[in-house]
């Protein structure tokens, strides 16, 4: 009955993986679904012979310290219980081994309709780079119904990461100075990712989002990013997925709070802070570029001004 509950309180779908949207992520549940059918196969059968036994073989009214029924093996139960788990495991494996290569393997595509993404895992945040230089934080711009490969990937200095995006494919883990590789290949919409290695007090808050838009949209998005590398958009996701994740304008949270720091519109100092960090704050942005810092002045400047009713 809890099993049940559970399933039925669940809000993606219960005991399956939430609905795939990339041919690699339905291949997992696929996958999925296959061992859990013999699972629960063996689940149920066990459990059930085990209340079976429980009832036939009850004392009853026999005494409290009279021996039970003796029983002596039998022959065609033991080859039976040895055959049938070797035959299950054997099925599984096959299939999966079927199945893997689907999973893992990009499916050919032509350069035109393919993209790679670096995939960089922070604390406590990603970073997404495309192949013209340009970047975005905390939400991956990708081109919908191509293959797009992503390299993942978090600096020497990080700790380890996962990237997960459950609708497009399994977890990938992003290692200190080691790239791992994943694809998907998904349609136009937005898919919720998030980090799911714990990596630090804010593991929670490491969310991050994959927009996938057409391919005219991809491009002029990289486009504009790269021609522009220090706009005042790159500097909102910088503070809304990096500084956000311990800090508050006007209360203390993880972190000081920021509303009348004036660090925050002193480019020098900021610079200093993020690439070195301070106290027990990390250095977030260890290999952030100029423009990505002169960026988040940009937002932080307005963001204090506003605030203040300037």
């Amino acid at each position: 009955m809890l099993w049940l509950v559970g399933t039925a309180i669940a809000g993606n779908g219960g005991t399956l993986p939430v609905a795939p949207s990339s041919p690699n992520a339905n291949h997992t549940r696929e996958a999925y679904e296959f061992v859990l059918l013999f699972a629960a196969f063996i689940f149920f059968g066990v459990e059930g012979v085990l209340i079976a036994f429980i009832i036939k073989y009850r004392r009853g009214k026999r005494g409290r310290y009279d021996d039970g029924l003796q029983l002596h093996g039998s022959t065609r139960l033991e080859v039976l219980w040895t055959v049938v788990p070797v035959v299950v495991l054997a099925l599984i494996a096959g299939f999966i081994f079927v199945k893997l290569p689907s999973i893992a393997d990009a499916p050919a595509a032509t350069a035109a309709d393919q993209t790679t993404i670096k995939v960089e895992g922070r604390q406590f945040y990603w970073m997404f780079h495309y192949p013209n230089g340009a970047i975005s934080v905390g939400t991956m711009i990708a081109p919908a119904d191509d293959v797009v490969n992503e390299d993942v990937f978090a600096p020497d200095t990080d700790v380890l990461h996962s990237w997960w995006v459950p609708a497009l494919g399994g977890k990938i883990d992003a290692i200190p100075g080691r790239t791992n590789h994943t694809w998907f290949e998904a349609p136009a919409g937005e898919y919720a990712a998030r980090c799911s290695d714990l990596c630090g007090i804010q593991h929670t808050m490491m969310l991050g989002t994959v927009k996938v838009v057409p391919r005219a949209h991809y491009l002029q998005f990289i486009d504009e990013r790269a021609s522009n590398p220090a706009s005042i958009e790159l500097g909102q996701e910088e503070w809304q997925n990096v500084c956000a994740v311990c800090h508050r304008l006007d209360s203390a949270y993880i972190g000081p709070a920021l509303g009348d720091n004036p660090v925050l519109t002193n480019a020098k100092d900021l610079s200093t802070i993020l690439r070195e960090g301070v106290g027990k704050m990390p250095a977030v942005g260890s290999d952030w570029t100029d423009d990505q810092i002169t960026a988040l002045v940009k937002y932080t400047t307005a963001l204090v001004k506003g605030s203040n009713g300037g």
